[in-house]
């Protein structure tokens, strides 16, 4: 009789087992894919001040909920890797003209240039001067769909290839891109402000990109001629307090960091005869072992040690992080500054949006928006599982320089406005 009891007790038993079980694993989900996470508007932080107002008024998207995709966009890893995996969806294929630019050490600087579909807002030329993230082209992806959007609404574009980026495009020199060289990009600018003397410029950099973009306007009040705005998309503003926090284990960073530093060794050894060939001068002390160095390397930080501090006679790393980080060159930028990052970005820690939100509470020029969601790059939108083709990031960065331009034609009637109502006060 007791075996007959045991043997229906055991039904129940794998049940209880089942359940928890699946219990287990939905709770996993439900972690991971951070569903419990609420959508909002992304945190503003500025300074009151009429061009803040004005903006708040033209770009619905700085106060209006990001809603990602229902089942996973609420993850930034998620998020992350389809940025880093396909870009975008079903991305556009813009025609453009390569034009190339021989630098001083012989270096050929090559970009991508694109003319407007449509006519400007304004009715204005203006034109997008873009860099892109580490070690990316205007043939990727999420540039091809930023720029054929930006041609929709009437903006030209020119894109930068980094140096040593384009597979297809040879070096002329024992030099590549580097974390914060602004040599190239100042090239371009300089070359669309001879070619198109009225077109005012936009400048746009996402990640990396957004480090040289803001470096280059801080070196010289010059470079800050006919800029009408900048734009800085999921930056971490200083690659010296940023290597400590790539090395740590918490949100994978330390996973990225491999694959990142994995794709740079393989880009410095597809022109290995170029960088380090005998046909060709060497850069400051860089050595056979320094090579052998490269093929063990693991981390960008080995990388940046080894090879691309010489590059340009850096003596230490910490010396190459300092000097080509834009920390030191973000309060010299006057022109108005958009700084986007994701408050779930895993490359880009916590403690470094200290940056952007001291320099925003200090200059009125400065706005940082930090959206809960979006991981590094990717920002998609879409209602459950699939995303859009656009991105928020693409459509916040056009309705943000929209607003501009139309800010610079109103600017003296809203001067003026304000100045009456201030008298009447």
């Amino acid at each position: 009789m007791s075996t007959i009891l045991e043997t229906s007790e055991l039904p129940a038993v794998f049940d209880g087992v089942k359940l928890a079980a699946v219990a287990a694993v939905l709770y996993v989900i439900v972690r991971c894919l951070n569903l419990k996470s609420p959508t909002a508007p992304p945190e503003l932080i500025y300074q009151d001040s009429a061009l803040a107002r004005f903006l708040l008024k033209s770009c619905p998207l700085l106060t209006k909920e990001y809603v990602p995709p229902l089942i996973w966009g609420k993850s930034g890893h998620i998020q992350t890797a389809l940025y880093g995996k396909m870009g975008r969806v079903r991305s556009p294929h813009p025609n453009g003209h390569r034009k190339y630019l021989t630098m001083p050490d012989g270096a050929t600087a090559t970009f991508d240039l694109f003319e407007p579909r449509s006519e400007h807002c304004t009715g204005e030329d203006v034109t997008m001067v873009i860099c892109p993230g580490i070690a990316n082209h205007s043939e990727k992806q999420y540039i091809r769909t930023f720029v054929d959007y930006a041609q929709k609404n009437g903006y030209r574009c020119a894109v930068l290839n980094h140096l040593g980026a384009l597979p297809n495009i040879e070096l002329t020199s024992p030099r590549m891109f580097t974390y914060g060289c602004t040599w190239e990009f100042g090239a371009m600018v300089n070359y669309i402000k001879k070619t198109y003397p009225q077109t005012q410029l936009i400048v746009v950099g996402f990640s990396l990109g957004g480090n040289i973009v803001c470096k280059y306007l801080g070196e010289s009040q010059a470079n800050q001629e006919r800029v009408l705005c900048c734009v800085s998309l999921c930056q971490g503003y200083s690659a010296l307090r940023a290597q400590e926090t790539f090395m740590q284990w918490d949100h994978c960073r330390r996973f990225y960091n491999f694959l990142m530093a994995d794709n740079m060794k393989k880009i410095i050894l597809s022109h290995r005869q170029a960088l380090f060939g005998d046909n060709m001068k060497k850069p400051h002390s860089l050595s056979e072992a320094d090579l052998g160095k490269l093929y063990t390397a693991t981390s960008l930080m080995q990388i940046d040690d080894n090879v691309m501090r010489k590059f340009h006679g850096y003596s230490s790393l910490k010396e190459y992080y300092e000097e080509e980080s834009c920390l030191h060159y973000l309060h010299r930028i006057n022109v108005p500054l958009l700084l986007v990052n994701a408050a779930d970005d895993p490359l880009v820690h916590e403690s470094l949006l200290s940056i952007p939100r001291a320099l925003s509470e200090k200059k009125e020029n400065v706005m940082h928006v930090l959206p809960l969601h979006g991981g590094h790059l990717g920002f998609f939108e879409g209602s459950v599982l699939f995303p859009e083709p656009l991105t928020w990031m693409d459509k916040l960065v056009v309705q943000y320089a929209n607003a501009i331009c139309q800010w610079e034609k109103t600017k003296p009637h809203c001067s003026d406005a304000e100045q009456a109502v201030s008298g009447q006060e």
